[in-house]
């Protein structure tokens, strides 16, 4: 395969195993190197039939784009396309485990999954149907001297937008924390019961003022009504599905062995941008003594406002012993 690598592109493919952590900036050409690097080990003989390289990537354009690649890469050394490598998103990953053993969380063989518009929509509804039963909640934050046409501008299209990104980014840091309604309603009771302030106590909690408490109470209760609504519909969405592929990993051991023997390498790319959760499973599916690389700009993070997303966990990662 006639390659013309950059030394540290160069430093990549000759990679073996183990974990390798790789600080690349945009335009490095990481998509090309990791594609690389798949077809170097699906081509070197280390992988038997029923095994797999794993990349794991940010975005749906981006999987096409990676498997693309690879495939390009692999028909140069004069094999079949399509075969010893898997590209997923999380979700997809996550899809993955979660259709393999639906019975170790609860599920239904069948069970059917919420994609976004359908989501979105469900959420939408929830958060307008709670507005319309909280009409004073915005009385609290619009600012009384703004104009008569703005105050109803706000309380008819602003307010109810600014409603559902709010209840948006709450549910999904509650699901990538593992948190259901009821634990968080759990939370929320045992701190009003305190004896101190409970405003200051919830506050401290949830690093927030206590002018903005209300806000977190609304949001639950959207998160609350909106899980009832996907529960009585019979159907997950995409966070539940990272959550619950968690919850199927832990819950069978053998079934963990399975897929760390079946997914021997696995690449991780924009790992800027892991959350806590796709730490955790990528972590769970590498073992102790497994073969993880990640790539990404420890500097940049595309999705770290309202969600568990951080370099951080990049960071740390490429300060570990090799």
């Amino acid at each position: 395969m006639a390659l013309r690598l950059r030394p540290k592109q160069q430093a990549v493919i000759d990679y073996t195993g183990g974990r390798m952590g790789v600080s690349a900036v945009p335009g490095s050409g990481k998509t090309y190197t990791l594609s690389a690097l798949a077809a170097h080990l699906v081509a070197s003989g280390r992988l038997a039939d029923d095994q797999e390289v794993l990349i794991v990537t940010l975005v749906n354009s981006a999987v096409d784009h990676f498997a693309a690649r690879v495939a390009h890469f692999i028909r140069e050394r004069g094999l079949l396309p399509n075969l010893g490598y898997r590209v997923r998103t999380l979700h997809g990953l996550a899809h993955d485990i979660v259709r393999e053993r639906p019975s170790l969380v609860g599920l239904a063989d069948d069970f059917q999954i919420c994609d976004e518009r359908e989501s979105g929509r469900i959420l939408r509804q929830t958060a307008e149907e709670w507005v319309r039963h909280h009409p004073d909640m915005l009385e609290r934050f619009i600012e009384p001297t703004l104009d008569a046409h703005s105050q109803n501008k706000a309380r008819r299209k602003d307010w109810p937008d600014l409603v559902v990104n709010i209840a948006k980014a709450f549910i999904r840091q509650a699901k990538d924390w593992e948190l259901t309604p009821a634990d968080l309603h759990r939370q929320w009771e045992s701190l009003t019961a305190s004896e101190d302030d409970p405003a200051l106590e919830m506050a401290t909690a949830f690093s927030l003022s206590t002018e903005q408490l209300p806000l977190v109470e609304m949001a639950l209760d959207i998160y609350t009504d909106y899980q009832r609504a996907l529960t009585y519909q019979g159907v997950v969405d995409f966070d539940d599905l990272i959550r619950l592929a968690m919850q199927a990993l832990r819950a069978d051991a053998a079934f963990l062995e399975r897929l760390r023997y079946q997914w021997p390498f696995i690449l991780e790319d924009e790992a800027q941008d892991s959350s806590r959760l796709q730490e955790e499973i990528l972590g769970l599916l590498v073992g102790p003594a497994g073969n993880w690389v990640r790539v990404g700009d420890p500097n940049q993070a595309i999705y770290e406002t309202f969600t568990t997303a951080s370099p951080r966990y990049l960071r740390d990662f490429l300060q570990q012993p090799g």
